[in-house]
């Protein structure tokens, strides 16, 4: 049977690590609540932080690349390269785990699920979900959209 999606690569990390990335994230929603001020800027970071499927993807893709490239102009045995690189994006997308993952968790990349626990930890703190009880429950609609307003910011 294949994990969850959104917990395959946690499911699959060492407790140790998985940990440590907690720590890490707690101690940022922490700083934070102190310093409420900031959290714009620490939205923005978060924003631009590559999770482990967007890292994973970009150093599979150069390594296949670089395999076609030298498979073409040096030796054909580089284009064993590639083909091993697909097999593991083919094992992470099935298992969550693939050689690489071991590496890029022990260098704290967080799954795209983490980084949002910290992104909507912060929005709380700031203050954009506490008006949402105001949103008449008669007009689900309207409920929807300020939902949505309020997920998006």
């Amino acid at each position: 049977m294949l994990p969850s999606t959104t917990s395959r690569v946690e499911q699959n990390t060492a407790e140790s690590i998985n940990q440590h990335i907690r720590r890490r994230t707690e101690d940022n929603i922490a700083y934070f609540a102190q310093y409420p001020h900031e959290i714009e800027h620490r939205l923005h970071e978060l924003d631009h932080e590559w999770d482990i499927e967007r890292t994973l993807e970009a150093n599979a893709a150069t390594l296949s690349l670089a395999g076609v490239a030298l498979g073409a102009l040096v030796d054909k045995r580089w284009l064993l390269l590639p083909a091993a690189v697909t097999g593991f994006l083919l094992q992470h997308a099935l298992q969550g785990w693939c050689p690489p993952i071991v590496i890029f968790r022990k260098r704290d990349v967080r799954t795209s699920k983490e980084i949002d626990q910290e992104r909507y930890a912060l929005k709380a703190l700031r203050g954009d979900f506490s008006q949402l009880e105001s949103v008449s429950p008669a007009s689900p609609h309207d409920r929807m959209h300020e939902v949505l307003d309020r997920v998006e910011r």
